[in-house]
């Protein structure tokens, strides 16, 4: 009895919702309100956009320093590049030798393309000589002609780290190495600006993880859409 009683209310719902929808379905059909597939392809399209353009952070500071094969190198060599640039130091144990790996695969994947580099800058000049460099990009299998391994005065390579790029280095005596520096990779224009990727909530996230899988893989991304702008 019950049963049949629910029965009789649902039925009784479903009529009225087609009594009241059904007229208003057609009346967009008519008009064409539907929302067709080819607008559904443009609300795609406007979000995929979005997610694509980088954020401009402002022009990378000013460097000059001295490469592996001794001739000077200054953010003007890489003016219409797109470019990758680290600190490090050639004897470190810890975080260097996995940001030396994520360097060569960024390296590989761009070899051959004149309109990119990569710049890695040690924070050990007293030990890493313009030879020393060199040495170590052969031991890497460094292949690109756009890869500079640059040295020079100490404080002027601290100041460029902690002051102009705000990524931290210093000396530790109680730390493996004698040194402490970031794992992060900057990511440079063709105009010589600072870009990066928004975070999930719409902030910038300025630097790159190069200690991580999914950091290189965006700054990978990134340098794809940088090369064709």
């Amino acid at each position: 009895m019950f049963k049949n009683k629910s029965y009789i209310g649902i039925s009784f719902i479903i009529l009225i919702f087609g009594i009241y929808a059904v007229p208003k379905i057609v009346d967009r059909i008519k008009n064409g309100d539907v929302v067709k597939g080819n607008r559904l392809d443009n609300v795609g399209l406007k979000n995929s956009t979005a997610d694509a353009k980088l954020i401009t952070i402002g022009p990378a500071p000013k460097f000059e320093l001295t490469n592996q094969d001794n001739i000077k190198v200054s953010n003007e060599t890489y003016k219409g590049k797109v470019y990758v640039l680290e600190f490090f130091f050639t004897t470190c144990p810890s975080i260097c030798p996995k940001m030396n790996l994520s360097m060569l695969e960024i390296e590989k994947t761009f070899f051959g393309n004149p309109n990119f580099g990569l710049v890695s800058i040690t924070i050990d000049p007293k030990h890493d000589t313009p030879q020393v460099l060199k040495d170590h990009a052969k031991l890497l299998g460094v292949k690109s002609s756009n890869w500079n391994f640059l040295t020079g005065d100490k404080a002027t390579i601290m100041d460029l780290s902690n002051k102009g790029f705000n990524l931290y280095a210093g000396e530790n005596d109680k730390v493996s190495g004698g040194f402490e520096h970031s794992g992060l990779f900057a990511l440079i224009d063709k105009d010589g600006n600072i870009r990066c990727r928004k975070d999930e909530f719409g902030n910038p996230n300025i630097y790159y993880d190069g200690l991580d899988k999914k950091g290189v893989r965006d700054i990978q991304e990134d340098i794809k859409i940088l090369l064709a702008e």
